[in-house]
């Protein structure tokens, strides 16, 4: 049983690694799909032998540390700064911000991920329409706790070179995040505020350094 039960481990790692490679140098931005790529990669057919998100984030972390250990800060840095230039452009819409730039795995291929608001989707297509913005549109399926699903309108443009996904919600959804990708716990998702002091961590002169910043709701 304890043998099997470390080859069970062993499977999972390397999945969780060749995940991450695939994440790394091939650009796969959704982790579902980076997992089920590298399970048909190393011929593992079994769902158990799958590692959890957690899993495949610490290979991809670990990965960065050895391969990239100077632009995956650098890109990481850049890509929260376009964040909060776009925060403040869609401030009407109460953006947040999720995904691999708040997580702090962002590499150069990463878009800046938000989440935004407003009863009315179309005024978030409008609002870019006036102001000159070409961009692409899709739908995007969401869950949530209690197997509930809901497709909601995705936009993604680029500024600057950052390539901009946008998820838009009615207004009720800043009150529940759906669940992440490959995973069942609530996305985490950042307020201006919070994305702020990622850029900027250091204190008010006469303050005390916080411990890390409130995501806010």
């Amino acid at each position: 049983m304890a043998q099997r039960s470390h080859g069970d481990l062993e499977v999972r790692r390397r999945v969780a690694e060749e995940a991450a490679r695939l994440i790394s140098e091939q650009g796969v931005r959704d982790f579902d799909a980076a997992l089920r790529k590298a399970a048909e990669h190393l011929g593992v057919r079994q769902i158990r032998m799958l590692p959890r998100r957690a899993d495949v984030e610490s290979a991809l972390g670990e990965r960065q540390r050895l391969f990239q250990p100077q632009s995956q800060p650098q890109a990481l840095a850049s890509r929260r700064e376009a964040a909060l230039e776009a925060m403040d452009f869609f401030a009407p819409f109460e953006p947040r911000l999720v995904g691999a730039v708040l997580d702090g795995y962002a590499d150069g291929l990463s878009a800046v991920c938000l989440h935004v608001f407003h009863d009315d989707a179309d005024e978030v297509l409008r609002f870019l329409e006036e102001r000159g913005i070409p961009y692409e549109q899709e739908q995007r399926r969401f869950r949530y706790g209690g197997d509930r699903a809901e497709l909601r309108p995705a936009l993604r443009f680029e500024a600057g070179g950052v390539p901009i996904d946008l998820s838009v919600f009615e207004r009720g959804g800043l009150r529940e995040a759906p669940l992440e990708r490959g995973g069942d716990r609530p996305m985490r998702r950042a307020n201006r505020a919070a994305v702020a002091a990622l850029v900027d961590p250091s204190p008010p002169a006469g303050q005390p350094r916080r411990r890390g910043p409130e995501s806010g709701s």
